[in-house]
Formats: C-alpha cells, structure tokens, sequence
C-alpha cells in the first residue's frame, strides 16, 4: 500500500475511456498500490444492458442513465464512510462524468486516451461481451474531458500506474 499525501483532496479516482484502453487493469492495480476500494463499472450493467452490447447495439443515453446513477450511489456511499475508492468506468460524455460526480466534491478523473488503431487490436485480443465492432461507437460519442489526467495508454500498464501516482 501506497499513502498519498495528506494534501490530497479527493477520495475516488475514476479511470475513464473508451472500451478496451484499459481502464479495469489500471485501476485495479492503483486501487491495490493505494489499498483503496475498486469498483468495476461493468459489475453493475444490467443483464438486459449486457446483452445489447453483446448484439453489437450501442447503449443509449436512456440504457446508461440507471446505470449511472447506481455508480453515483457507490460513490457517494463509500465518500461518506471516508472510504477511497478507484473506480473503471468508461464516462464517454460530460454529461455522464457529471452525473457520476454530482454533489460530491472529492472525484477526479483519470482519462486514458489512445489511438483507434491500438485499442481495436487490445478488443481482437480479448474476451469481453464489448466486441470490437463497437469501439466505432464508442469514439463518436466520447466527450474528451478537459478537466482530467490524461494518459497515453501506449506505455506498458506498470508505467500508466506508476505515472498517475506521480500525478496524484
């Protein structure tokens, strides 16, 4: 376990972007180095979600909503037992991040951003019910924040890791 500094003003750190970037291998380790809670987004799609990305039909923002708010909810219990948390969840849209982050005031965003060409490979070797056909959708909808810490995810995982606690 890592300890951050006192200085530190937040107490969840959302590791965002588009599927296949890597957002559950880099924070699950940051959730380790740190000893912090890790939550995995995907834990809490409903089956009927699953199976629409399964079928290769992209989410709305109606079919995320719910979602979201679930997501919200865990933030805002696990803040309020003083609990740090990381948390993978892809947040393509402002408005998403928004709702993720809404009336908490200690959540910082981690985007891991990366090249189509990369991220479609990393999907071709892998088994996840987000195939690779999506990733198309996935880039049209993505809102860059202008707010987080970007990563490059062409750099090996222990590195993204060792950069964002640098950072942090």
């Amino acid at each position: 376990m890592i300890s951050v500094d006192e200085n530190v003003n937040f107490q969840a750190l959302i590791i965002m972007g588009v599927s296949g970037c890597g957002k559950t291998t880099i924070a699950s380790a940051l959730a380790e180095k740190l000893g912090w809670v890790f939550i995995e987004s995907d834990d809490y799609h409903s089956e009927g979600q699953i199976n629409k990305m399964a079928g290769r039909t992209p989410l709305t923002d109606a079919d995320r909503q719910p979602w979201l708010e679930t997501l919200h909810t865990l933030l805002a219990e696990n803040c309020q037992k003083n609990q740090p948390v990381v948390m993978a969840c892809s947040a393509l849209k402002e408005k998403y991040r928004q709702t993720l982050s809404s009336g908490l005031k200690n959540v910082r965003f981690v985007y891991l951003k990366g090249d189509y060409g990369l991220i479609w490979q990393r999907m071709h070797n892998r088994q996840h019910y987000m195939k690779p056909e999506m990733l198309k959708s996935q880039f049209e909808i993505l809102e860059e924040p202008q707010d987080a810490l970007v990563m490059d995810i062409s750099s090996p995982p222990e590195v993204i890791v060792t950069k964002i606690l640098r950072q942090i």
